[in-house]
């Protein structure tokens, strides 16, 4: 107890010391459009987000994955000519942060193994019988 009470009173002490030495934040108002901007969320012209699509179209390993699917690299470029200017913006927008095609599956199944492991260790299911109940 007398360990405790010393330690907890180090802690104090030294929180307490360091709180001198806190500057207060600065902050100031900014535009929406700075933030949209700065996130890569600003609207691109039209002609931009076509020639970025155009770009990732001419890829070597965008036309491999394109053709191992069964699709025509000459009518992907007629589909992304046919978009309209709102669709090629989205497009743009979300072509360097969308998913391979590939789903999370491992995590999801990593995610459900320690669930049930940890439900089999404070013994409220038996699913594992390399576990042993807390109870």
């Amino acid at each position: 107890m007398r360990l405790a009470h010393r330690t907890f009173t180090l802690l104090l002490a030294s929180s307490l010391s360091f709180a001198g030495f806190m500057q207060p934040a600065q902050a100031a108002g900014i535009a929406a459009e700075a933030v949209a901007v700065d996130e890569g969320l600003a609207l691109r012209p039209a002609a931009d987000a076509r020639a970025l699509i155009d770009a990732s179209l001419a890829r070597a390993d965008v036309q491999a994955g394109l053709q191992a699917r069964g699709v025509d690299l000459d009518q992907a470029r007629a589909r992304v000519a046919a978009l309209s200017d709102a669709e090629a913006q989205q497009l743009a927008r979300t072509i360097d942060s969308a998913p391979a095609g590939a789903s999370d599956l491992v995590g999801v199944l990593v995610f459900i193994f320690v669930l049930l492991l940890v439900t089999d260790i404070l013994g409220l299911t038996k699913v594992f019988p390399f576990t042993r109940s807390v109870r």
